[in-house]
């Protein structure tokens, strides 16, 4: 992602994602027309995060009354709590008060009352939130399990978990002094162009009050920021402004040319120009701190271990985490190496899937989508594989030129809005391009169909479907990266053995060709941030083991310096089909993937650890490893 890193894949609930979200990209779309990088999503939805909650008000009186006391009386604070508020009331009102603190949390979501809203990242800001979470969190924490019922002790800890998370970002990762790419990535508009959620006036209107909050948003942004700064994060982040002052310059005007109210238009040109301005010059100050830059982007072992933690709920060792991704990777290149005997025999692997990727959907690749979903889901109901609830569908279009940075990428509108659809898109190829890089770019008909399974059917749009279902307002709400894109990943390779497309090796090699490189992101993440490995490095292992050409290999290396976390579609896709074996184990193995599917996808998303301990509570025969190797 997930609502925010489409995208991009920060975890931070309310940062910048998108799933997520991931990517077919080709490199030489590393920065698009709009300006944002194509690592901004794999198959990551462009706003997947659900969200639910009622204005409560007690809390705010609660939330006064504990700001004024002193430190020592956290706990009658905590005690207070769980005196005057039902656990349903202290739920609910978290939840509005994290949309005050993020309002593009809330945005997404579709509480369009904070549209235009960029997150309030001063010092002050950033402590008072801080200061809330932690003091949340000890009140979550008061409320015992007698006093709790059912789904609201998991609940306590998916609110606890909700935010480690955020504390994480805010006050762990140290992101807000040296990385950059998460501030540019917030300065997306285009909830406000795509998402035809009000008439047009209204959302330039939005779109006028995000602009006019650019200048002191990216002003914060360089305070905020400690120089020298990594190099891999200028020159993403300085192609990323560049291209929004190009865009904001010359696609949005024509986007609300329609609009016929002066003073809205008069409005809107003067916030733009200065929007546009304070792009320009944060680009040129990010360009002349390239000389001394450094090449400190690493976390470094305990913060890399803590982000797991704090962020996904896993408890591991590098030394087990790296084995256990090696050896899916091993796994997979096995497969592929005996799969490319069948459909290419005598070519080496790389060439093999290049062939298999030089076959295109006939129609192109909008249309060969759309028919791929329509088989993509009677699949899921011939062999039963998971309940799908409701009747919504997916529509499939072209990307709008606006918002072409991802191959592919699917907007889920959030709990508040009403009546919209969800779209998954898929961007053209540029036309100035060469005819070569062109077809080059489209992906293979094998390839997309397990995009397609990525974004649609079973992956984050049969995942949300369920979600919005959650029993817990929890699980309409806040996501964890690790699930969301583990499940979306996880449905891949799940899809090929039940038997999708005849197993055929073609279909296979599409299959094993998102999941190798998935499979070195992962062991790219642990390289880059726990063991010195260089950029260079990553990418060079990205040809080698994840079938990559150079262009995308590069640009998937620097992703990895600024999103650690991509290593979570792997990780999520391990730790689900640990708890599917486990849990299956007992009753009936492979008759029983339905059932695990439909409780898996209950919870809403939740860190993958606090379901596999609610579903194996009192299985005696499940081990404690959460993954498979």
């Amino acid at each position: 992602m997930l609502f925010g890193p489409a995208n991009y894949e920060l975890s931070a609930v309310g940062l910048p994602r998108r799933c997520t979200t991931t990517m077919c990209h080709n490199a030489k779309r590393q920065v698009y027309s709009a300006g944002a990088p194509a690592w901004q999503s794999d198959y990551t939805p462009r706003n997947i995060m659900k969200f639910q909650s009622r204005y409560l008000f007690v809390i705010l009186i609660l939330a006064t009354v504990a700001a004024c006391e002193p430190a020592g009386d956290k706990k009658d604070a905590a005690g207070l709590a769980k005196q005057q508020m039902s656990w349903a009331d202290f739920r609910e009102s978290f939840i509005e008060e994290y949309f005050e603190h993020n309002p593009a949390a809330a945005i997404g979501a579709g509480r369009h009352e904070y549209d235009g809203q960029l997150h309030d990242y001063s010092p002050a800001a950033v402590a008072a939130e801080i200061g809330w979470l932690k003091e949340r969190r000890v009140q979550a924490a008061a409320y015992g399990d007698d006093a709790l019922a059912g789904r609201e002790k998991f609940e306590r800890s998916y609110l606890m978990a909700t935010a480690d998370k955020q504390l994480f970002f805010l006050e762990q990762s140290g992101f807000l002094h040296s990385n950059v790419v998460v501030y540019a990535f917030a300065i997306d508009p285009s909830i406000y162009l795509s998402l035809e959620y009000a008439p047009l006036p209204q959302r330039m209107a939005a779109f006028t009050r995000h602009a006019a909050a650019i200048p002191a948003y990216l002003a914060q942004m360089r305070s905020n920021l400690v120089t020298p700064l990594a190099k891999p994060y200028i020159e993403v982040s300085r192609s990323i402004l560049e291209g929004y002052a190009t865009f904001f310059a010359d696609a949005v005007p024509q986007i609300f040319s329609a609009v016929d109210d002066a003073s809205l238009q008069t409005g809107f040109s003067a916030a733009n120009a200065s929007a546009i301005e304070a792009l320009k010059e944060m680009t040129a100050w990010l360009d002349s701190e390239l000389e001394t830059a450094s090449d400190d982007f690493a976390l470094g072992e305990e913060k890399f271990l803590r982000m797991l933690r704090m962020n996904e709920g896993v408890e591991i060792s590098i030394a087990v985490l790296k084995a256990a991704g090696e050896a899916d990777l091993e796994r997979n290149l096995a497969a592929l190496v005996e799969a490319c005997d069948v459909f290419a025999p005598g070519l080496s692997i790389h060439e093999c899937a290049a062939k298999n990727d030089r076959i295109k959907m006939a129609g192109g690749p909008v249309e060969g989508a759309r028919r791929q979903l329509a088989d993509l889901k009677q699949f899921l109901i011939e062999k039963d594989l998971v309940s799908i609830p409701g009747t919504e569908q997916a529509l499939v279009d072209e990307a709008p030129p606006y918002n072409r940075w991802n191959f592919a990428y699917i907007r889920i509108p959030g709990p508040y809005e009403d009546g919209l659809p969800s779209t998954y898109y898929i961007a053209p190829p540029d036309p100035a391009w060469s005819e070569e890089d062109r077809l080059a770019y489209i992906p293979g008909a094998k390839k997309l169909l397990y995009v397609s399974v990525h974004e649609v059917w079973p992956g984050h749009f049969l995942n949300f479907l369920h979600a919005n279902r959650s029993e817990s307002v929890f699980g309409r709400t806040f996501f964890t990266y690790s699930y969301t894109e583990g499940w979306a990943h996880y449905t891949e390779e799940m899809m090929f053995d039940a038997g999708l497309d005849g197993q055929a090796p073609d279909s296979h090699i599409g299959q094993l060709s998102n999941a190798l490189l998935r499979n070195v992101r992962f062991l790219s993440a642990i390289g880059l941030h726990t063991e010195g490995m260089t950029v260079d490095e990553s990418r060079q292992m990205f040809i080698d083991k994840g079938v990559q050409d150079s262009g995308n290999a590069s640009q998937q290396a620097f992703r990895g310096t600024f999103d650690p976390g991509y290593l979570n579609y792997t990780l999520g896709k391990l730790m689900i089909r640990k708890l599917r074996d486990d849990w299956t184990a007992s009753r009936g193995g492979r008759a029983a993937w339905k059932e695990f599917h439909d409780t898996f996808l209950s919870y809403g998303a939740p860190p993958i650890p606090l379901v596999r301990a609610d579903m194996l509570a009192g299985d005696e025969s499940a081990d404690a490893a959460l993954l498979p190797y």
